[in-house]
């Protein structure tokens, strides 16, 4: 249906000041960001096209605008935008972890290593640091490609973690085959990452596997 042809009260901008975002579908929250439509296709039409042809919100969002490339409608300018957007996402994140007790809430913390490391074409490993009272100090991206226990080097965690003063961390990595489940080795390094911050008496406080649907906890499996 046209945005033209709903009824004032019905159409999505009239309707997310009177109910809230959340009675609003994704594509139009997307449309009332787009505020126009393309020659022969108004902005409700074009924002469900240019979520079906990006993959959704998580394509649409994805590192560095790649699934933007080529989607007619989307110049330049709109990919700014949509970054910027994004990077005021995470750094919104970021400020709600900065907070006193932020980190007791898993959800944040999954979410802000969902947002950075999500959709991303390879393997990333990244840590944030937090201080005495669980507030980030810093987040870094530490290793790439294939991630296995060899390439993943506690050391460099540790070098990292003491560089930034932090009293304890939390790690994640992405699997971008989409399924978040543990392997092996994903395991083994956990456990290695754990003893070699012990010796110089940082905490690491969870490892999460970022996939499709909610990031993995490797804590809240016990196998920290």
């Amino acid at each position: 249906m046209r945005l033209t042809d709903l009824d004032p009260d019905e159409r999505p901008r009239e309707r997310l000041l009177r109910h809230g975002a959340g009675a609003l579908s994704d594509a139009e929250l997307l449309a009332l960001f787009l505020r126009t439509g393309q020659r022969g296709e108004d902005v409700l039409a074009f924002a469900g096209r240019v979520l079906q042809e990006s993959g959704g919100l998580a394509g649409l969002f994805a590192h560095e605008g790649r699934a933007l490339a080529g989607i007619r409608g989307i110049g330049p300018a709109k990919q700014a935008e949509l970054r910027a957007v994004t990077a005021l996402a995470q750094r919104y994140l970021a400020s709600s972890l900065s907070k006193p007790d932020a980190v007791r809430d898993p959800d944040s913390v999954a979410d802000y290593f969902a947002l950075n490391l999500r959709d991303r074409p390879q393997e990333v490993f990244a840590a944030a640091f937090l201080d005495t009272r669980h507030r980030i100090l810093a987040f870094e991206e530490l290793f790439f490609g294939t991630l296995d226990g060899a390439s993943v080097h506690p050391r460099e965690v540790v070098r990292r973690a003491l560089h930034h003063r932090a009293a304890a961390i939390i790690v994640a990595h992405n699997h971008p085959s989409g399924s978040p489940d543990p392997s092996a080795a994903d395991i083994a390094v956990t456990r290695r990452l754990r003893e070699a911050l012990a010796l110089v008496d940082i905490r690491l406080l969870d490892h999460f596997i970022v996939g499709e649907g909610r990031p993995l906890s490797l804590a809240a499996r016990g196998l920290l």
